[in-house]
């Protein structure tokens, strides 16, 4: 199994099976670079970091919405679907990015332009679901699932 060296200022220098990288090849909104990997304390961890292969600066922290937003949806373009290859978004793997901030309180996920992950390529798309918003705090969604439980 060939491996990859991550240089990573957050984390050190991390050896990757080649195989986790992930070609992104329309880029990400607002970055640069095409390859990333996923980093994760555990398989079942909440948060997991998207880091750049090629830049040693770049990782950005991303979450399964559905973990928050039970109800959260996501639509495909025509576009999307023919340049992706799937007609359905649960044929991928969904993340969508979250903004951290000092207070757990006031972390927020973008619900407008999720990432999905497609046989080893990634895609950033523009969600089609009416109103889905850009930043929503991450823990209103924990406390509806909350109030639904009691």
């Amino acid at each position: 199994m060939e491996a990859v060296t991550l240089r990573s200022t957050r984390f050190g220098d991390l050896e990757i099976p080649a195989e986790a990288v992930l070609e992104f090849p329309n880029g990400l909104i607002g970055l640069g670079g095409s390859q990333y990997t996923l980093l994760a304390r555990s398989e079942d961890a909440m948060f997991v970091w998207l880091h750049s292969v090629d830049d040693p600066d770049i990782a950005i922290p991303l979450t399964n919405p559905w973990k928050f937003f039970a109800e959260y949806a996501v639509e495909l373009s025509d576009a999307d679907e023919e340049r992706i290859g799937i007609a359905d978004p649960s044929e991928a793997q969904v993340y969508v990015t979250v903004r951290a901030a000092e207070a757990l309180e006031d972390f927020t996920a973008n619900l407008r332009a999720p990432i999905l992950l497609v046989s080893g390529r990634g895609y950033q798309i523009i969600n089609q679901v009416p109103d889905s918003p850009v930043r929503i705090p991450l823990l209103a969604g924990a406390a509806d699932k909350a109030g639904q439980a009691a």
